[in-house]
């Protein structure tokens, strides 16, 4: 039967050609037989059967696609979105069956999102010769081979392809009969048994009924050793799993039921295994890496990981059933917690408790008032605004200045005279813009302190009408330096304390720059204080410095218009201070990463903090008791009234095209006097993102732009008062974006270069047809 074989060479050795085999025509149907609907229905009248690769080795999918009459499709493009393709990702598990009807060749395979016994059935037109169809069903048959035992089907016998066939077994199993396999999951080698228990660890916190439990303990002494054994199970659930398609474009289930355990691996380490009976899937760590996001409304978790570097990760998805989700979902923020923090979370405090479990509630909140604000006009679109080969030339003349062998780091956007400001090295590049570009103006070489000698600054700040440049020199950790930015030079070292070293500097104000304003605010890892450089000797403000005993790690501050101060740390808690040197009003705790960046609108109502894989956005505002109408500058939340942090992330599926793992930089509000906050910016890797900030308060938190740029993004932020242009500094380049360039992220936004590639598979819609083993991309 399998002669065949030897015709394929040609086909399957062309990975460029996303399509392996196809049947031209044919129809594709239905079978219900125990359906109170009728035992057969047609689905496609006129449609194409093909074998096609997919972004994973060793897996592809069936897709049935509606072939339309003459006409009929551009008819159909002027009316609602049609759902035109059936896509399975081929398993052993489907149950594949060949055979004839009335002459015509026929393959079913099984419904697995329907009732026992529903099958689909494809029947080949007349016109398809036999041997097309049986070159088909055998490239089925070794498509299912290289799943099943991840490897190719050139080492398959007949033999080994005859079996893979489906046969009626007098006691059939629902569970599928090859489990997915994965040859090395994870980044990071697997759990080992706990060295030292924790109090939790002895306990299985399961979220399975008794008669499930015992199943599965039934299929686990029939499959063999478990490679778990001895490690405690801290809480178990059922879910399916999907795994997210890059050719495709969406989640293609790969187990109806798996088992979802967490483990302890000793303190404060816990880990997720997702096993069918004893074979593990997938596990990993719960930390911030795996990039994690809930769905509410499809009770799903994502979460991503990748091998290796520079090449995209794999995003799956957990899907829930309603009695298992709400409290997966809380025992998985509490260990994520303890993971981060090193503590136990039993003894936060319940207020603390809850802040932290609503930072996982995405989408339940809509923010305070948002719907007291009126929806803005629209605005007159716009050209497309797309670099001008200009700007790209000027690269090499950026680059003959800088020197090719360093990069860009920092960035600092001039308020008062247009200008924009980039260290690479002990060097500072200069930039005009001009109207929707900028000009690359000179370049300030060599760096120099007071003494002479060279250095790299780490940190930077625009002064004094953005007269002078501020920097800190990491080697002299106790002065700042004041660059005039009209000679090129350093002309003043203020020694701001023999003890306390300064890690930070900030404006007194969020447009102190804006005036001739002297002084300002710094920060160690533990104090905060007052830099003024006209007192003598030692420029720190005694009488407006606060010290705290323990080491908090401060990180970042921000200030607001009126000069309130919002400061985060590396524990990730946030401090809101009505004035330096005295106690914060309010403390936020800590969700457990480092906040490498924070921001806060001029008013101070808005607070945006960086983590390396999320945003944080908090409303200050407090919304009851005594204090009801003030913010958390001015006054302590209630006990019981804390606000609900807000977490943008990146969708997991669009992180599956990206070559990096996400690492953000300091997001931003746009600026500018009397104008109002109206989106956030950041980047990551060679994507530069924003948030509509109205959006974002009515609670959708998920809506945001993208653009991709051909070398990474190393800081971003917006011309001053103008919200619509953004600076950008990629490693070797200076330009202005402007925000209509960002579109929504879709493959094309994401991986232009796969996108020619492969033809994009019809997204099905929420609560569509469930007959499909594709779930629809939960966002």
């Amino acid at each position: 039967m399998f002669v065949l074989k030897s015709l394929f060479g040609q086909m399957w050795g062309n990975p460029s050609n996303p399509e392996l085999i196809q049947i031209p025509a044919g129809q594709l149907y239905l079978v219900r037989p125990d359906s109170i609907k009728g035992s057969r229905e047609c689905i496609f009248k006129d449609c194409v059967a093909t074998i096609r690769r997919t972004g994973v080795e060793f897996q592809y999918q069936l897709v049935v696609t509606r072939a339309y009459e003459e006409g009929e499709e551009q008819l159909l493009e002027e009316d609602a979105e049609s759902d035109d393709e059936r896509v399975f990702l081929i398993d052993q598990a489907l149950g594949f069956r060949f055979g004839s009807l009335d002459g015509d060749a026929t393959f079913a395979w099984r419904d697995l999102s329907g009732d026992e016994g529903d099958l689909w059935e494809f029947i080949a037109n007349k016109t398809v010769g036999n041997a097309t169809c049986k070159m088909f069903e055998v490239t089925l048959l070794q498509c299912i081979y290289e799943r099943k035992y991840s490897e190719s089907h050139d080492l398959a016998s007949d033999d080994d392809l005859e079996a893979l066939k489906y046969y009626e077994d007098p006691k059939p199993r629902s569970a599928p009969t090859s489990p997915l396999k994965i040859t090395n999951p994870v980044s990071t080698p697997a759990p080992q048994p706990a060295a030292v228990s924790t109090p939790t660890a002895t306990a299985v916190d399961t979220a399975v009924s008794p008669a499930q439990a015992e199943a599965h303990e039934e299929e686990e002494e029939a499959d063999g050793e478990d490679p778990f054994e001895g490690i405690p199970i801290l809480h178990r659930a059922p879910a399916e799993l999907y795994l997210f398609d890059l050719d495709a474009d969406v989640f293609v289930i790969q187990e109806k039921e798996v088992s979802v355990d967490m483990l302890s691996n000793g303190n404060y380490d816990t880990w997720i295994v997702v096993r069918k009976n004893k074979t593990p899937f997938i596990s990993l760590p719960i930390d911030a890496e795996m990039n994690p996001r809930f769905d509410i409304a499809n009770r799903a978790f994502m979460f991503t990981f990748r091998e290796t570097e520079g090449l995209p990760g794999m995003t799956w998805c957990l899907r829930f059933s309603e009695d298992v989700f709400s409290e997966w979902k809380d025992k998985f923020a509490v260990y994520m917690w303890e993971n981060s923090n090193k503590l136990p979370y039993a003894k936060e405090k319940p207020v603390e408790q809850r802040y932290i479990q609503d930072a996982y509630n995405d989408g339940d909140v809509e923010m305070a008032d948002a719907d007291e604000e009126p929806e803005p006009p629209a605005e007159e679109e716009e050209d497309d605004y797309s670099e001008s080969e200009e700007e790209y030339e000027e690269e090499d003349s950026q680059d003959e200045a800088f020197g090719r062998e360093s990069k860009n780091e920092m960035l600092a956007v001039g308020y008062k005279n247009d200008m924009s400001f980039v260290t690479r090295g002990n060097m500072i590049g200069v930039f005009a813009h001009d109207r929707d570009k900028v000009k690359f103006r000179t370049a300030i070489d060599r760096i120099k302190g007071m003494d002479g000698n060279n250095f790299t600054p780490n940190k930077i700040m625009l002064h004094n009408q953005d007269a002078d440049m501020l920097m800190l020199d990491p080697l002299q950790k106790n002065s700042v330096y004041r660059m005039d930015l009209e000679y090129g030079k350093i002309v003043d070292e203020w020694k701001v304390s023999d003890d306390v070293e300064v890690n930070n500097i900030i404006p007194d104000s969020k447009y102190a720059q804006m005036n001739p304003q002297q002084t300002l605010i710094g920060h160690s890892h533990n104090g905060i204080f007052r830099i003024d450089p006209r007192v003598a000797g030692n420029k720190l403000v005694e009488s407006q410095f606060k010290q705290y005993v323990s080491k908090n790690d401060f990180s970042a501050a921000a200030t607001t218009e009126s000069g309130k101060l919002a400061v985060a740390s590396n524990k990730g808690d946030i401090r809101l201070f009505d004035t330096i040197g005295k106690n914060a009003k309010t403390a936020l705790p800590p969700l457990g990463d480092p906040i490498i960046g924070v921001d806060v609108s001029a008013d101070g109502r808005w607070v945006v903090a960086t983590c390396k894989t999320y945003l944080l956005l908090i409303d200050t505002l407090i919304g009851d008791g005594r204090y009801k109408g003030s913010l958390g500058f001015d006054r302590s939340f209630p006990a019981d009234s804390k606000p609900v942090p807000r977490r943008l992330q990146l969708k997991p599926e669009h992180v599956a095209y990206m070559e990096d793992p996400v690492s953000f930089t300091p997001a931003r509000f746009n600026t500018g006097i009397n104008e109002a906050e109206k989106t956030i910016v950041t980047s990551t890797g060679k994507y530069i993102i924003t948030w509509n900030f109205r959006r974002l308060k009515q609670g959708r938190t998920d809506d945001y732009q993208i653009k991709k740029y051909d070398s990474r993004v190393v800081a971003d932020n917006f011309k001053y008062g103008a919200d619509k242009n953004i600076i950008v500094a990629l490693e070797h380049n200076v330009l202005m974006a402007n925000k209509n360039q960002l579109s929504k992220a879709t493959r094309n936004s994401l991986a232009p270069s796969r996108a020619s590639l492969t033809t994009p598979v019809s997204k099905l819609r929420q609560g569509g047809d469930s007959r499909s083993n594709i779930v629809n991309s939960p966002y």
